[in-house]
């Protein structure tokens, strides 16, 4: 499912990416790696705040579509 999907306080496991390469890097630089755990702490109608390796990243939520995680 897209981390997109995911409820504040949930924790998820990254298992792929959708996308051209280019963003697929660009996330992959954010920390967002295959096999990392993700932690949505917070949302609202336009992205979401993630905590992964321990930082905090704000996504649109465009960006965190692009994200598959363990359902």
């Amino acid at each position: 499912m897209p981390l997109a999907m995911a409820m504040k306080g949930e924790t998820r496991i990254i298992t792929g990416f959708r996308g051209k390469e280019e963003m697929k890097r660009h996330l992959k630089d954010l920390g967002f790696i295959k096999g990392e755990q993700v932690h949505v702490a917070g949302e609202n109608a336009g992205g979401m705040i993630c905590v992964v390796k321990g930082v905090r990243v704000a996504l649109n939520r465009g960006l965190a579509d692009k994200i598959i995680v363990a359902d």
